[in-house]
């Protein structure tokens, strides 16, 4: 795609008149307007000025520069590497520090990265292939193998699921053919659509929250998202403090427990 065309379809999209974004930018929309028309070619700093105006995420402002025939100026590290070592170290440190609730870190497709032990509780009775690092959340959210068949409003939630895979548009495919169709909202708190999952420990009613590395500059930090869960209600929070008390105590004993001879 030439940079004009990829400019102008960004700008578009997130609905921002050609004056709105050249105020934003410190430029003219005359100046902006031969731009996008091809009339005049921006400098690199142009171009950066422009896609940080939009608020673009990391991976397309790379793609911008790329259109106007410039290099990309943020790094794409890998997160095993040693350049992310200070992020694996403080994903490791937010992760412990959620418990005794659930919480994981997912990369740009969804795919798992980490998550606390406990995320067992709701991982429960998934299919081996739907869980762990590299499983795919969303598919082990709706999948009938995975945590479909114990969500009490499986229609609700799915429809909050799929709502977060515009990027993914093959899978948000394969997912919608999983679940009905959602009926009219029920017991929603506001705006938050809890997830009802039968356990154990009876049904838990959980809200997430999604955060992300906002000041990032690394590709693949901007990408990550860490998914907390947090209970509802009360008896939510006492059903997984007594689930973690319970797999503190059962590893103390493994612990504890002598050597085979």
């Amino acid at each position: 795609m030439d940079f004009p065309r990829a400019l102008r379809e960004r700008r578009t999209g997130r609905r921002l008149s050609q004056l709105d974004l050249a105020l934003r930018a410190g430029t003219t929309q005359r100046h902006l307007s031969f731009i996008e028309s091809g009339r005049s070619v921006p400098g690199r700093n142009m171009v950066v000025r422009l896609a940080e105006s939009m608020e673009l995420p990391l991976r397309e402002r790379n793609e911008l520069l790329l259109a106007a025939g410039y290099a990309p100026v943020y790094p794409e590290s890998p997160l095993d590497g040693p350049e992310l070592a200070p992020v694996r170290t403080a994903i490791d440190h937010v992760l412990r520090g959620h418990l005794p609730y659930p919480a994981l870190v997912v990369d740009r497709n969804g795919d798992l990265i980490a998550a606390n032990s406990a995320f067992d509780l709701i991982t429960e009775g998934a299919a081996a292939d739907l869980v762990g690092p590299g499983a795919n959340v969303y598919r082990l959210a709706l999948h009938p193998d995975g945590l479909a068949p114990r969500v009490g409003n499986l229609a609700e939630w799915a429809h909050h699921v799929l709502a977060r895979l515009g990027h993914l548009e093959e899978l948000r495919a394969e997912l919608a053919g999983y679940v009905p169709e959602p009926g009219p909202s029920a017991g929603a708190l506001g705006f938050a659509v809890p997830l009802r999952l039968r356990t154990p420990y009876g049904e838990l009613r959980l809200m997430t929250t999604v955060t992300t590395f906002a000041t990032a500059v690394d590709v693949t930090l901007a990408e990550l998202k860490l998914e907390a869960f947090l209970p509802a209600d009360r008896a939510t929070a006492d059903a997984l403090l007594a689930a973690a008390s319970r797999t503190t105590a059962t590893a103390r004993r493994t612990r504890s427990a002598p050597d085979p001879p």
